[in-house]
């Protein structure tokens, strides 16, 4: 595959997104805006099995915007960097996994001991921690204040 080819890795059910993984270590997402919903169960077309490494979410509206893509429960603003990295995480084996440039991930520390954040904007965070190989309790806070 030549460079800044993208290879897609998995399809997710919500809003009919595929995540891609490209040749520079970069992390991609395209969307698909013409595609229907399967009428099968899992939600997505043809033969394709679905793998959630999110298991779990503290906030509603973060967990609504994975699942259905509404922009409610979130700052519209941010809902194309946070499609990004939930793209990413759900992909992710280890939380290393988000560790991308202009992402500024970190392990959190005090309350949040053994959480891990990445900067959606300024002062917005994705918090989440890690359960074996996968992401749970992610959250979209603040944790300045």
């Amino acid at each position: 595959m030549a460079s800044g080819q993208c290879q897609v890795l998995s399809r997710s059910k919500w809003p009919f997104f595929h995540a891609v993984q490209c040749l520079q270590a970069q992390v991609c997402i395209s969307l698909i805006s013409n595609l229907p919903p399967s009428k099968s169960s899992t939600g997505v077309k043809g033969n394709d099995t679905v793998v959630f490494m999110i298991k779990s979410f503290r906030h509603t509206g973060l967990e609504k915007f994975f699942k259905t893509g509404s922009k409610a429960g979130i700052q519209p603003n941010h809902a194309k960097r946070l499609r990004l990295q939930l793209a990413t995480l759900n992909e992710a084996q280890s939380p290393s996994d988000m560790d991308l440039a202009g992402w500024w991930f970190h392990e959190l520390g005090k309350d949040l001991a053994g959480h891990y954040a990445v900067t959606v904007s300024r002062i917005w965070r994705l918090t989440f921690a890690w359960d074996g190989t996968d992401a749970v309790l992610l959250d979209y806070q603040d944790y300045h204040d």
